[in-house]
Formats: C-alpha cells, sequence, structure tokens
C-alpha cells in the first residue's frame, strides 16, 4: 500500500523528510479493524509530531474516514464494508495512508448525509471538544441547566474552537469566541458564536463591552501562556478553565486560588494512549456526533480541501497549519 511518512525529525522551513513509500497492508486481529482510508484531515498535531521521529518510518494522520475492509477475529462493533470515520491514537502509525488499522472502540458510523471529505474534518475536533466541555468542564448534557452559562472559547474560528462553538450551542450556553480577522469573525459568527472578542485588543475590556464581567467556564484551544493572566481575570468565582495548549513558560497557579477556579488540560489522545478502561467512551462520542450531524444540528468544519494522497498534499496541508492563519479545517481526499 502507498503510505506518506518521514524517517528524520524535521523543520519543513529548512528540508522536506516527507516520502511515499509502498509497504504492506497490516492485518486486522483482535479488535482492530482494517480501514481503506478515503480522506483524512491534518491538524497541529500533526505538524508537532514531526519532531517525533525515532529513525522508523512514521506515519501521519489522526483524522480518517473510510470503508471496512477486514476485521479482527474479537471485533464486534464493525462488520466489513461499514463506512467509518475516528480519530485513532497517536502511538501506532497514521491515516496517511492507504489503509490503516485502529482499535474499534475508537471508531463511529459516518454520517449518512455526509461526504467522505466533510466527515473527515471532524472526528479529533469533535472529540476533543466533548471531552473538554462535557469532562473537563463538566458542563452539563440538559440544555435546561445551562441558560444562563456563559463559556468563552479562546480561538473559535479553529478547528475545535468551530466544533466546539456549536456543541456549546446545543447544550444551550451563551457562548463568546474570540477571533481577529474579518473572516474569522465571521466563520466563528457561523459557527453560531453568541458573542466575537477581539482577541488582538484586551479581552476583559471586550467582554465587559457587552455588559459581562465574567464567564462561568473558559476552554482555551490557543497559547496558554498568553492568555494565563487574562483567563484567570475573566473566570467566575468556582469557574473553571480547561485548555488544550502545553505551557511554554512557568505560570502562577496562585492567582487561581482566591476564585477556587478549577483548571485542567484537554488531551483526546489520553484514552487510547493509556488504554484505559473507558476507551469506548470514544465510539460513544462519535455515535453522537453522527446523530447530531445527521439531523443537522452540528455541520461539518472543512473550508480547504486538496486532492490526491501524496508527498505534494501532505506537505501544503502542514505548511497551511504552521501560517496559523487557517479557518476551520484543511482535508486530503484520496
Amino acid at each position: 500500500m502507498k503510505a506518506i511518512g518521514f524517517s528524520n525529525s524535521f523543520d519543513l522551513k529548512v528540508s522536506n523528510e516527507f516520502e511515499e513509500r509502498d509497504i504492506p497492508v497490516p492485518e486486522a486481529k483482535g479488535r482492530n479493524i482494517l480501514v481503506n482510508v478515503k480522506a483524512a484531515s491534518i491538524n497541529p498535531i500533526d505538524t508537532k509530531s514531526r519532531n517525533t521521529s525515532d529513525g522508523e518510518f512514521k506515519i501521519l494522520g489522526y483524522d480518517a474516514v473510510g470503508v471496512v475492509e477486514a476485521v479482527g477475529e474479537e471485533v464486534e462493533l464493525f462488520h466489513v464494508g461499514d463506512e467509518v470515520y475516528y480519530s485513532g491514537t497517536n502511538t501506532k502509525q497514521g491515516s496517511n495512508a492507504e489503509y490503516q488499522l485502529v482499535d474499534e472502540r475508537l471508531v463511529g458510523i459516518k454520517p449518512e448525509h455526509l461526504s467522505y471529505v466533510e466527515s473527515a474534518a471532524l472526528p479529533l475536533t469533535a472529540l476533543t471538544s466533548f471531552e473538554a466541555l462535557l469532562e473537563g468542564l463538566n458542563i452539563s448534557s440538559n440544555p435546561e441547566d445551562n441558560k444562563d452559562k456563559k463559556l468563552l472559547i479562546i480561538n473559535g474560528a479553529g478547528g475545535v474552537g468551530s466544533v466546539a462553538t456549536q456543541i456549546a450551542k446545543h447544550l444551550g450556553l451563551t457562548v463568546i469566541t474570540t477571533a481577529s480577522r474579518k473572516e474569522t469573525r465571521r466563520w466563528s459568527e457561523t459557527m453560531g458564536a453568541d458573542i466575537v472578542l477581539n482577541h488582538k485588543h484586551h479581552l476583559p475590556d471586550e467582554l465587559r463591552a457587552h455588559k459581562i464581567n465574567q464567564v462561568d467556564y473558559i476552554f482555551n484551544t490557543h497559547s496558554s501562556d498568553a492568555y494565563f493572566n487574562v483567563m484567570a481575570e475573566m473566570i467566575k468565582p468556582r469557574g473553571k478553565i480547561v485548555a488544550l495548549v502545553n505551557f511554554m513558560d512557568k505560570v502562577d497557579l496562585n492567582l487561581l486560588k482566591d476564585k477556587s477556579v478549577t483548571f485542567s488540560f484537554e488531551f483526546m489522545f489520553t484514552r487510547p494512549k493509556y488504554e484505559i478502561d473507558d476507551m469506548i467512551a470514544h465510539h460513544e462520542y462519535l455515535r453522537k456526533l453522527t446523530y447530531l450531524l445527521d439531523r443537522g444540528t452540528i455541520k461539518t468544519t472543512v473550508n480547504k480541501t486538496l486532492k490526491g494522497l501524496s508527498v505534494e498534499t501532505i506537505t501544503e496541508a502542514h505548511r497551511l497549519i504552521e501560517e496559523g492563519k487557517s479557518i476551520g479545517k484543511i482535508v486530503i481526499e484520496y
């Protein structure tokens, strides 16, 4: 099978180590299913993972949609021919290949009314959003409980922010996002944001301009360092903050003590990486996502499509992500 990967860590600004190889099709065993990949989307974790090579040929790709080609002897949830989508795990070979093995507990049935490209844009960002909102922030799944609650999503036009906005609106929250460019502000509004703040300005002042002093929840999908002090100011007493990005420097967690604020990280790969007992939660979240997509409650976030599995398309997708100006998701149709 054709696969695009690399053996040595590299910086795209200096060199390009992506290469195409013809490698054996893996065999489905145990609870693994073999998927004939039809499309995959690129995420920031793909670009960061280029720096993690151990010298072995590494295939990236942490979002995929395709057709089940074969199933292991312990598989119970899927059959050959099923159309599926998933994010998988960052500890095994990824979806930048014609075929991929993935544990059935991390997989969902593809939405009936979405194309391969539309479906490929969603698993990683939706799983991240469900975990952050329902588990990290402990937001109620009953919209009636949330009608007076306010959520701030930092970087509302990104891949995660775009999906999180829609899920949060479905949960009945008032959703406040941040964006600065005209096109990103418009995109975030299209995703359902009630208020869009300009993160080029002082966010607490921007919030007060809307007669809101503090929010109940903050989901930071951008720089943890850049926004930590601002989040400490904007969160309500006993509020909750979830962040996606590692701190690059030391911060003063004591800023959160006086308000008894809960701070946590969200890392979508925790369940599959450590194979914890409730790993099947990814399957359940994707089933919920499919239901919401087929009802039209949530829409796809794909905003750019590249054609063909090749070194050129993988490189271009990584370059666009690293520019830091992409809106929504970038998908490669195989």
